[in-house]
């Protein structure tokens, strides 16, 4: 059985988190040479009986699909992770229980990030969108662009608004969650829900009983009852980092935990490479926008989290989009991934000369990697000043920001 990539997600709330924000992070683990892409795609409406082809199958669309930033596979439909204009960010983690995951093709648990990010405009409906479809049309297939085995996984998610986050974990068509709504949490590539259950599939505990996993003499366990042996320990180093900040976890605070590879919350192994990083601000009060930053490149350690808001006509950055193959790309075609096209966007292929540049003369590498924060460092003084500022932000400030801060990342390569 594969393991799974060792992702980690996190979630602060007050009073841990300052000034009544709500502060979501994620690095996403994965194979060390995927490319992953940062795309938008607008609010949208759709006739009725019309489709939705995501990563293997085609499932009914809905009338109306939200705006939604992802950063994904760029192999793939869905997304690792993500957010959308009202708010709502939701992350994904593989996972592996004591139930195979299917290898037949149907909706990806990142295909499930995206659908939820689509139709769901509260925490609560993105986690009943994911659900129902789980119940509908079942999870599996390759979790990888992997032509010569196939890698499949049960999924966990952690889906957050402004006023709460729920953690939402999955065995094929069965599912337990947990509201969230002060401190921090994390999860990661194992389960984590115990006997606090705030919401569960409506045949979990019969068909668990009837699995021989269960027997009622003790408190229902959700990890204890799906995990192999003892694979529910407590697996996130990082929460700890945060719990000291005390009351003080902020964009930065989460930004330095994405970033420890002491700790392997950044991961940097021989199989699998931190290849995207996503940090969120989410402000309590509703009348401030939420600021998303976005990596657009692997190894937080050596890049730097430029910032995204939710405005009417922003500006798409195709210099971190992959190039797309249309029909012939051999992730649509059968048998899948016959070939390994080159997936490398703009800001990918400068950042390998970046690292390559750290690696080879380090004096270089270290004077353009300061210079590198101290961009960071601006653009998260500037979001700041737009979540403590009085007067209502003008969408026109903002419509260029993710755009504007990709291409000076790009020149400074240059």
């Amino acid at each position: 059985m594969a393991a799974a990539p060792p992702s980690y997600c996190f979630v602060a709330f007050p009073p841990c988190s300052k000034d009544g924000l709500v502060v979501f992070g994620k690095n996403s683990a994965r194979p060390r040479d995927e490319v992953q892409e940062v795309v938008y795609f607008a609010a949208a409406t759709h006739d009725p009986g019309s489709k939705v082809e995501c990563t293997y199958i085609e499932i009914e669309q809905v009338p109306k699909t939200h705006a939604v930033v992802l950063s994904r596979p760029s192999w793939l439909w869905g997304a690792e992770m993500g957010a959308n204009e009202h708010g709502v960010c939701v992350a994904n983690e593989a996972v592996v229980t004591r139930e195979p995951a299917s290898e037949s093709e149907a909706l990806l648990g990142m295909d499930l990030v995206r659908l939820g990010l689509e139709r769901g405009a509260t925490a609560r409906e993105a986690l009943d969108v994911i659900v129902a479809l789980l119940e509908e049309h079942g999870q599996g297939g390759n979790y990888y662009e992997d032509g010569s085995s196939c890698h499949a996984f049960q999924s966990a998610f952690l889906i957050v608004d402004r006023n709460e986050a729920w953690i939402l974990e999955t065995s094929g068509k069965y599912w337990a969650a947990e509201k969230i709504t002060e401190g921090v949490k994390c999860i990661c590539n194992q389960l984590s829900l115990t006997t606090k259950i705030d919401a569960e599939h409506p045949e979990l505990r019969n068909y668990v009983r009837s699995q021989g996993w269960w027997n009622e003499d003790t408190d229902f366990n959700f990890s204890e009852v799906f995990s192999l042996a003892d694979d529910h320990l407590a697996c996130c180093s990082g929460r700890e980092s945060l719990e000291k900040q005390g009351g003080d976890v902020s964009a930065q605070t989460m930004i330095d935990v994405l970033r420890d590879k002491d700790s392997g919350v950044c991961v940097d192994s021989e199989s699998f490479l931190t290849t995207a990083s996503i940090v969120s601000v989410l402000p309590q009060d509703p009348s401030f926008p939420c600021v998303h930053y976005f990596t657009g490149t692997p190894d937080p350690s050596r890049s730097i989290f430029k910032p995204f808001i939710f405005v009417d006509d922003v500006k798409l950055v195709p210099k971190v989009q992959s190039p797309s193959f249309g029909d012939d790309d051999p992730a649509k075609k059968i048998p899948r991934f016959q070939e390994k096209p080159d997936r490398r966007h703009e800001l990918y292929k400068a950042h390998e000369w970046a690292r390559s540049l750290l690696e080879s003369d380090q004096d270089k590498g270290q004077k353009l990697m300061r210079i590198m924060l101290d961009l960071e460092k601006q653009g998260l003084e500037a979001m700041e000043d737009i979540l403590t500022r009085t007067e209502i932000l003008d969408p026109a400030e903002v419509v260029d920001l993710f755009y504007d801060c990709v291409d000076t990342e790009l020149k400074f390569f240059k």
